[in-house]
Formats: C-alpha cells, sequence, structure tokens
C-alpha cells in the first residue's frame, strides 16, 4: 500500500470514530455538565442567602421552624399569586426558546441547506425539551387554579415550583445543544451516521427504505458541499465533499456483504429524478455492476464540480483527489467501480478543457496519474492501458485548443505511467510507448510548436529511464520517433534538459517539484541518447544554456 493510500485509510478511520461519538459523551457534554453545574451555582446561592436571612431576619413568630420548614412555609394568598407568576415565567422561557430556536435554524437552513430544517425537527431531543416546557406550563396553571378555599396541594405546588425551575435551568444547556447541533461539522456527521446506519443489520422488508435514507443521506450532503460553495465558504464545503469520499468508501468496503436486492434500483429510488434521467439501459448497467451509489457519490461530485469550475480550483482539486481516493478502494475491493471513476476524470477533464481552466487541468491530471500508478500497482493491465488512451486523446484535445501546458503535463505524467509500467512488467507497457509517442503531431502555429518541445522533453526524459533500465529497444523507438526532427531543435531541448539543476521549481506550485530535472545518472543517459542522432552538435560540458524553459512544474523522480 502507498504512503498516500495509508493516509487515505487513516483519515476514513479518524472520520468514522468522529461520526461515531457515544451518545453518553454528548449527553455529558451537552447537558449534564451545564444543567449540574448550574444547579449547583443556584443552590449554593439560594441556600446562602436565605440562610443569612433564616439567621438574621426571621420573625419570633418563626424562631421554631427551621431553614426547610421555613423556605417551604405557604401561604395561601401569597402562593395563588405566585403560583400565577409561575405560570407566565415558563411561557416567557418558552416564548424566548421557540423564538430563538426558529431564527437560529433558519437561518441555519438559509447558509448550509433547507435540509437542515428536517433533520432538525426529526430530533428526538427538541421533541423531548418542547414537550417538557409544555408539561410544565400546563401543570403550573392548573396548580395555581386549584389553589384556594383552605385547599393547599403541597405536592403538586412543589412538583410545580421544581418543574419551573428545571425549565430555567433547562434553557442554557438547550441552546447550547441547539448551537452545537447546527455546527456544520456535527450537521455532516450527523447525516454520515444516517447513511451508515442505512446498511447496517438491513433487514429484506426494509431495503427500499434503507435506499432512500442512503440517497437522501448523499443529497444532503451535496446540498451543502454545493451551498457552501457558492458562498466561499472552504471550511463547510472541504467537509461536506469529505463526507462524502469517507461515505462511498466506507461502502464499497462493505458492499459484498449487502444483499442482491440492495443493488436493484426500484422503488422510491427509481423515482428519483438522478435516476430517472437516465436511459433504462443505463439503469439496467447499474443494476448488474452493483454500483448505484458509487454513481449517485459521483455524479454529486460531478455537479459540485461544475459549480466551483471556473471559481474554486481548490475545490476542484479537492474532488479530484476524493475521486482518485474512490478509485482506490475499488481496486483494493477488486469491484469494478473504478471503471466508473475513470468515466467521470474524463467528464472532469472534458468540463476543464471546455472552460480552458489549465490549472485546474494541471492538477485534475496528477491525481488521474496516481490512480493509474495505483492500478499498476494492483496488475490491472487492460485498465492502464484504456487510460493512457484517455490520456493520449485529452493531450491532443488540449494541443488543438491552444492548451499548450496541458499538452505538456498530459505528457510529462503519461512518461511517468510507462515507467510505472515498465517497472511492474507489465505487458501493456509497450503500448503506453505509442500512447506517448501519438502526442506530439506536426505544429502548425508558434504557440504549438513550444508545446511540442514539452512533449519531446518528456520523451527524451523517458529514453533515459529506458536507457537505465537497459532496455535499449524502448529508447531506440524514441530515438526513431524524433530522429527527423531539426538538429538545432533537438540540441536547444537537450541543453534545456541538461540546464536544470534543481528538483524544486523556482516558484510555489502545486506538485511541488519540477518536471525536468533528471538525477546525475539520467543527465548522463541523456547525452548518450542525444548523441545517437549524427547531426546534433555535441554536447560540451559547462556549455548548457542559461535561459529560462518553458515552465515545466513537476518531477517523477
Amino acid at each position: 500500500m502507498s504512503r498516500s493510500q495509508i493516509l487515505r485509510a487513516e483519515q476514513v478511520r479518524r472520520a468514522d470514530t468522529r461520526s461515531r461519538q457515544t451518545p453518553w459523551r454528548q449527553l455529558r457534554q451537552v447537558w449534564l455538565t451545564p444543567i449540574l453545574a448550574l444547579s449547583a451555582v443556584t443552590a449554593v446561592v439560594l441556600f446562602g442567602v436565605f440562610l443569612i436571612d433564616w439567621y438574621v431576619n426571621r420573625p419570633e413568630a418563626l424562631r421554631d421552624l427551621g431553614p426547610l420548614d421555613l423556605l417551604f412555609h405557604y401561604d395561601l394568598e401569597t402562593l395563588q399569586n405566585a403560583l400565577g407568576n409561575l405560570t407566565q415565567t415558563v411561557v416567557a422561557v418558552l416564548g424566548i426558546v421557540t423564538t430563538v430556536v426558529a431564527i437560529v435554524v433558519q437561518l441555519a437552513a438559509t447558509r448550509y441547506t433547507p435540509r437542515v430544517t428536517e433533520l432538525f425537527f426529526r430530533e428526538k431531543t427538541n421533541f423531548v425539551v418542547f414537550g417538557f416546557f409544555l408539561v410544565t406550563c400546563v401543570l403550573a396553571l392548573w396548580v395555581s387554579l386549584a389553589v384556594g378555599n383552605g385547599f393547599l396541594p403541597r405536592v403538586s405546588v412543589a412538583a410545580a415550583v421544581i418543574l419551573v425551575t428545571a425549565s430555567l435551568l433547562l434553557m442554557f444547556p438547550y441552546f447550547i445543544y441547539v448551537f452545537d447541533f447546527l455546527d456544520p461539522e456535527k450537521i455532516v456527521i450527523r447525516i454520515q451516521v444516517k447513511a451508515f446506519n442505512a446498511t447496517e443489520k438491513l433487514r429484506p422488508e426494509r431495503i427500499e427504505q434503507a435506499q432512500e435514507l442512503m440517497l437522501t443521506s448523499i443529497e444532503q450532503l451535496a446540498d451543502i458541499a454545493l451551498t457552501a460553495t457558492s458562498q466561499q465558504d472552504k471550511i463547510i464545503s472541504c467537509r461536506a465533499v469529505d463526507a462524502l469520499r469517507v461515505l462511498a468508501v466506507r461502502y464499497t468496503r462493505a458492499k459484498a456483504d449487502l444483499p442482491l436486492d440492495w443493488f436493484d434500483v426500484g422503488g422510491q429510488l427509481n423515482e428519483n429524478p438522478d435516476f430517472q434521467a437516465l436511459s433504462a439501459e443505463a439503469v439496467r448497467d447499474l443494476v448488474l455492476k452493483q454500483r448505484w451509489v458509487e454513481w449517485t457519490v459521483l455524479r454529486k461530485y460531478q455537479t459540485i464540480y461544475n459549480e466551483a469550475l471556473g471559481t474554486s480550483s481548490d475545490m476542484c482539486y479537492l474532488i479530484g483527489i476524493n475521486t482518485r481516493s474512490l478509485g482506490e478502494a475499488a481496486l483494493a475491493a477488486d469491484t469494478q467501480g473504478v471503471g466508473l471513476v475513470v468515466k467521470f476524470f474524463n467528464t472532469y477533464l472534458r468540463a476543464t478543457l471546455n472552460r480552458g481552466d489549465v490549472r485546474t487541468a494541471y492538477n485534475v491530471l496528477h491525481q488521474y496519474r496516481l490512480l493509474v500508478e495505483s492500478a499498476v500497482t494492483a496488475g490491472k493491465d487492460s485498465l492502464v492501458a484504456e487510460i493512457a488512451s484517455y490520456f493520449r486523446y485529452y493531450g491532443q484535445v488540449a494541443h488543438t485548443q491552444g492548451l499548450g501546458f496541458v499538452t505538456e503535463t498530459t505528457a510529462y505524467d503519461l512518461a511517468s505511467i510507462c515507467e510505472a509500467a515498465h517497472r511492474a512488467r507489465l505487458p501493456c507497457a509497450p503500448g503506453l510507448l505509442d500512447e506517448l509517442l501519438e502526442l506530439d503531431k506536426e505544429a502548425e502555429t508558434e504557440a504549438q510548436e513550444k508545446t511540442l518541445r514539452g512533449v519531446r522533453k518528456a520523451q527524451a526524459r523517458l529514453a533515459t529511464y529506458f536507457l537505465i533500465a537497459k532496455d535499449e529497444a524502448s529508447a531506440r523507438r524514441i530515438y526513431s520517433d524524433m530522429e527527423h526532427e531539426r538538429p538545432e531543435r533537438l540540441a536547444s531541448i537537450r541543453d534545456e534538459l541538461l540546464a536544470v539543476r534543481s528538483k524544486d521549481f523556482w516558484e510555489v506550485i502545486d506538485r511541488g517539484a519540477n518536471f525536468d530535472y533528471m538525477s546525475e545518472r539520467r543527465r548522463a543517459k541523456l547525452t548518450e541518447f542525444f548523441g545517437w542522432f549524427p547531426n546534433v552538435d555535441p554536447h560540451t560540458p559547462g556549455a548548457e544554456t542559461s535561459r529560462v524553459a518553458a515552465p515545466a512544474h513537476a518531477s517523477d523522480e
């Protein structure tokens, strides 16, 4: 397992742990601790002040009463007035709580997703708290009416006083609970838990309800991500997008134990617009390949990606990272879901090239290449060959659209894939070299000529790898493809590559290293490779060009 896969697995484990916080921990932090603290402070203040009055200001007629007897020594007329005030107090508390909660929930629903309101009012705690306030209010009202005509219901009065006191003490912890509930991270985790529960202890008679719960949870997380992205709230949008990844990765690991009926798209699931928009054949394909959940998550990723494209490159990059994680999870579980991931990666690239967003294409290609390298490690020969053909295709599309740096990036990434496949001795390795050599067509403009220089550099670097690996035949294939280039052009490409002596690019970049950097061993092989060209001037040590070459931002060293 690669280092990136280990880190991703650890992130999934931590997110899963956060999503499974025990109810007792929440009960202690949100309810018990504040209530006990407030009760203790209230009791200390109340009885402290009362004991002073009992000791100093107690009348002679009540000298024989202890402090508790005096505290609960009721007078009917005074008690009737007090109970009426108690009723007004608890009604006022209920009104304050209702007003604050309504405003806060509405603000949260506007900022995150309208589904917050649904989540809030489905929470049992809210019914319990509001029910407690209502019962206290009704009890205080009827007890106040019952007192009179010489009748003193001591137990009822004590119960009303205690419940009203509890209502006042409960108000502050309940506000803590509401704000804690509406914390965006807690909302995301709560939705995650709902989705996790959908596939646990799944009973045949509840499959449709579980499917609907899973689908609803995915849509809620996507809604939060979309709203936060449109409002440029990166923290919340990233949390929601990561939550979808954690959900999909965990589901991929557990799907082998699910019943076959779970993978059928029917009932309420079939009425969802996302599935109704598909053709009958596409729906059958999702059912046969058992991947409707993965398709739904990736479809939501596509929607968020399109929303962020051109306005939030970091969000597009994060979606690329998470999509790669889903592909790696599918490879680890040996499922067919990786094919779906490849299709969506291609969709991202198409949308990005149509928008002309070079930086996003550069980052997404990096994640796509890492997925291919994971496929190489897993020995997926046909998959690697298939994706390499897509790299070549989108590199050529970028070339025709004048996005030269994207073509250059594709060339360097394809060269890295060639090296990885060659080291793994995959049968597709020769075919991958063919894809790289197909990238460079005859240039028609000066800008395209510059682009093809980058492609030639990537091919020359790959030739140095083949020479080190003692595969001269593959290096000769690259030589045959380049031998008709102008000698002065080949010499300048060689000298520009030899001039790069730092792994790091001179600016802060996403990939963090220089495409054109080569180790000393590879630099020696580069000189040997260009020595095959008869009309190219021999390289003179120390005579490398000092001019700055076209930016090349990453290395596969």
